[in-house]
């Protein structure tokens, strides 16, 4: 709705354009996006057995489990005499994983030929944050009685993208454009935390014990990313607003990426994820 009057209004004074009024040489771009990331990977994060970072291995753990034990029945979440210690914590249901709206940062450079065609190198950054509830179970079977404490799990990831693209530009209008844009993707995942909220409390359960459970007196080792690299491809339409040294694009991109954690395999890693972004393109740019 947006779009249709600047078509409208540019479409009366359009004269059929050159190729070479087309962008050449060697351009560079910053882009600011919503990422739409598939439930799919957020999965990992749930803290459910099989899972790197289990949160049954902190419940349990003589560490902590006493310490969150006594915390819920202070606060009246669970009777003694129904859960009678951190060992009898148990999880009726787990975690449904889902990535929260996330922003998408970048910047690019653009090599661009005569008849609209080019070539984009882009490196973007998103941080992305996977949140759920699992229910821990009170012990009670009363009818009618509140059953469950509910808790929260979430986990945050650090994601650098690197997109190459080879792309194409079309003249709508003498001001208007809009462009296409098909390419490879390299992606690096850092996973920067995993933890569990109980009783209004946070516990990280991101496995620093090399699969221990944490007892009293126990070292940690150091944290090795449980993030990698993957690999995938996208597809982006833009449309553009031009000038005679700049554009402004308003646009919409679809990923089907590889996602690495351990544990995953490739049929696990694959998935779609959705880019809205709005790009701000420099012509005519030389490094010299």
């Amino acid at each position: 709705m947006l779009v249709l009057p600047l078509l409208s209004a540019e479409a009366q004074g359009y004269r059929k354009q050159k190729t070479d009024d087309f962008p050449t040489g060697l351009s560079v771009s910053i882009d600011a996006g919503l990422l739409m990331a598939d439930k799919k990977q957020a999965a990992f994060y749930s803290g459910s057995p099989g899972t790197p970072n289990e949160l049954y291995r902190v419940l349990h753990s003589e560490q902590y489990g006493n310490q969150i034990w006594t915390d819920l029945v202070n606060q009246g979440l669970i009777s003694p005499s129904s859960v009678q210690s951190y060992r009898e914590f148990k999880v009726d249901e787990w975690a449904t994983m889902d990535y929260k709206l996330a922003y998408q940062l970048g910047v690019a450079i653009r090599y661009g030929y005569a008849h609209g065609w080019g070539w984009r190198l882009g490196f973007d950054f998103a941080q992305l944050n996977a949140t759920g509830q699992f229910f821990l179970s009170k012990g009670v079977q009363n009818p009618g009685v509140d059953q469950y404490v509910v808790c929260g799990v979430y986990g945050t990831e650090k994601r650098i993208l690197i997109d190459l693209a080879l792309t194409k530009r079309f003249n709508l209008t003498k001001r208007v454009g809009m462009e296409v844009d098909l390419g490879f993707d390299l992606n690096n995942t850092k996973v920067a935390k995993n933890a569990i909220v109980v009783g209004g409390k946070e516990y990280s359960i991101l496995d620093v014990w090399g699969g221990q459970s944490p007892y009293q007196g126990i070292g940690t080792y150091e944290y090795m990313n449980q993030g990698g690299i993957g690999i995938g491809g996208f597809g982006a339409l833009m449309l553009s607003y031009q000038m005679d040294n700049y554009s402004i694009d308003l646009g919409y991109t679809c990923y089907y990426v590889q996602t690495r954690f351990p544990g995953y395999n490739d049929s696990d890693a694959y998935a779609l994820q959705h880019l809205v972004s709005l790009r701000f393109n420099l012509y005519k740019f030389s490094f010299l």
